[in-house]
């Protein structure tokens, strides 16, 4: 019965074009496209974009032995590393097992696996709405738009 069920690979390394290197420490804000692995020493926030013509959002992965503190805002993001600071996933975050977030936490999606801590606040981000673009009247402006 669930054997049609694949699960979809999270992780696309073709979209990886950056590496923070293990003994790389960094001072500053990062600003990457597409993807981003780490697992050296981030000190600044890190903030992900998706390329113009890419579909697919920016993709942040934190190793085990990655550090970032201040804060942290992408497209999707994999943490098994430590966070301290904000979080701010805009799609799917993955907290494996060695993660280690404090701050507080907004995702649409989240999967956390055993061993995972978090020290903060978990925000689920509703999924925009597809008539986002209306606007509603209150009650007073609609009946004097029918008097119109």
């Amino acid at each position: 019965m669930f054997a049609s069920l694949k699960k979809q690979p999270f992780i696309k390394m073709a979209q990886l074009s950056t590496l923070i290197a293990e003994g790389v420490e960094i001072t500053g804000n990062l600003l990457f496209t597409n993807g981003m692995r780490i697992d050296g020493r981030v000190k600044g926030d890190v903030t992900g974009r998706a390329a113009t013509d890419a579909k697919s959002p920016s993709l942040l992965v934190l190793s085990a032995n990655g550090h970032i503190e201040v804060s942290v805002r992408c497209g999707d993001a994999v943490i098994n590393g430590t966070v301290i600071g904000d979080l701010d996933v805009e799609q799917r975050l993955e907290l494996q097992s060695d993660a280690r977030v404090t701050g507080t936490i907004r995702y649409r999606q989240l999967q956390m696996d055993v061993g995972a801590t978090v020290q903060g606040h978990l925000l689920r981000v509703a999924a925009p709405s597809a008539a986002g673009n209306v606007v509603e009247l209150g009650a007073e402006k609609a009946v004097a738009a029918e008097r119109r």
